[in-house]
């Protein structure tokens, strides 16, 4: 496993396992056999509404906590329960996150910041991260934070590149960890002739030598799935390297095309919906 060094001086694994749209059975099965394989990095929300099964899937791989970097999400609900953090706690049976977000710039997003900075004052989250912060919010919280965040999640591949967002990241060390990494699963994205032509060279898949850009870029992935045989390709991607001249080249497809584009009425309701947490 190779690492990103984060601006709190703590690792961070470049590879994860995502479970985004993972029902709980298949989070706990996905994260289980994630790292047994070898994963080490772990991603999660309360909006998933799998984090108990994360857990469980923790607990089932026989990897020590100590040896897992795990990332999950406070939802826009839950900004101004004081309980929150400690309630994440307890659905993913651990002590402590590695990495705690605030998921949406939605509702009174600044009380959940300043969740997040008590956790990480308390040691309850060894870092802090801000997911879909761009823009205006992202502007405005870094006039607001005491402790800038480690992370930023984001919508993230070769056709969006995020190159205004990692101006500012570049400027506090905030990395990005890349949603929708392959594009959504677009098969124009994945069929581009250049990364069926690196494939060959390298003897990988197109998907293998995107998520290989990522890393290349200073990007943690976090690609989900329930397939095992998926699982373990989207890891083995660090036994090779794309040179300057590659990455240039598919810098070049950078189109400012995302897969996801949401509304000022979808973030205002982000705040008013509360998940059904597994109870057991």
């Amino acid at each position: 496993m190779k690492y990103v060094t984060m601006n709190n001086g703590g690792k961070c694994p470049v590879v994860g396992i995502g479970t985004f749209m993972l029902a709980p059975e298949d989070a706990q099965n996905s994260v289980r056999e994630a790292l047994k394989m070898g994963y080490r990095l772990v991603d999660t929300a309360a909006a998933y509404v799998n984090e108990r099964a994360v857990g469980r899937g923790i607990k089932e791989s026989g990897v020590s906590r100590e040896e897992i970097f795990l990332s999950t999400k406070l939802w826009p609900s839950e900004y101004e329960n004081e309980n929150a953090v400690d309630e994440t706690l307890e659905r993913l049976g651990v002590d402590y996150i590695d990495l705690l977000y605030i998921h949406q710039p939605s509702g009174n997003w600044l009380a959940g910041y300043r969740l997040l900075e008590k956790a990480y004052k308390e040691g309850k989250a060894k870092s802090i991260g801000i997911s879909n912060f761009e823009g205006k919010y992202i502007a405005e919280l870094e006039t607001k934070w005491e402790i800038a965040p480690q992370f930023i999640q984001v919508e993230a591949h070769p056709y969006f590149q995020q190159d205004e967002l990692r101006i500012t990241l570049d400027k506090y060390g905030i990395r990005l960890m890349a949603w929708y990494p392959l594009g959504h699963g677009d098969k124009s994205l994945i069929n581009e002739p250049i990364f069926k032509a690196l494939g060959e060279k390298y003897g990988k898949t197109p998907a293998q030598v995107i998520l290989r850009w990522h890393t290349q870029m200073g990007f943690v992935v976090i690609p989900g799935s329930k397939n095992v045989d998926h699982i373990k390709d989207n890891l083995d991607i660090l036994d090779f390297k794309l040179t300057d001249g590659e990455m240039e080249e598919i810098g070049k497809l950078n189109k400012g095309v995302r897969y996801y584009n949401g509304t000022e009425e979808q973030l205002a309701g982000y705040a008013l919906w509360q998940p059904t947490y597994e109870t057991k």
